[in-house]
């Protein structure tokens, strides 16, 4: 059932949001891909929800809806580090490696992280073989 956007009860949310994630923690990202999505219904303009449902699909091989979760994420949020390290994971998930540095590099540059640049440096090596 859709929920009109910013129709639910932010209390709501949150419990979802936080259920969702500590499913995804507890290496339950199915069951908590379910909630997430809930969580995203409800609040379609939170791009928190958006990342940690990419999060979710990508822990379950689904990393074209995985991808489509972070960009949205992007796009609310052109700030946000996970979200472009999450794009440019599922691109090299997916084989696009050429794709998947740009957002590799926006990761990196935003937030000074190993695993940013492990990933980066790993697609970059791949292409370079």
């Amino acid at each position: 059932m859709a929920v009109p956007h910013g129709s639910a009860r932010p209390d709501l949310v949150y419990a979802l949001y936080r259920q969702g994630t500590q499913r995804l923690d507890a290496g339950a990202p199915r069951a908590a891909v379910e909630i997430l999505e809930l969580a995203v219904e409800h609040e379609p303009e939170q791009a928190s929800l958006h990342e940690a449902l990419g999060r979710a699909y990508f822990a379950t091989a689904r990393p074209a809806l995985a991808r489509r979760q972070f960009e949205r994420a992007a796009e609310l949020d052109p700030s946000d580090a996970y979200a472009h390290f999450g794009i440019g994971r599922c691109f090299e998930r997916e084989g696009h490696l050429a794709r998947a540095v740009p957002h590799l590099k926006l990761a990196c540059a935003l937030a000074d992280r190993a695993v940013y640049r492990q990933a980066l440096q790993r697609v970059e090596a791949r292409l370079a073989a």
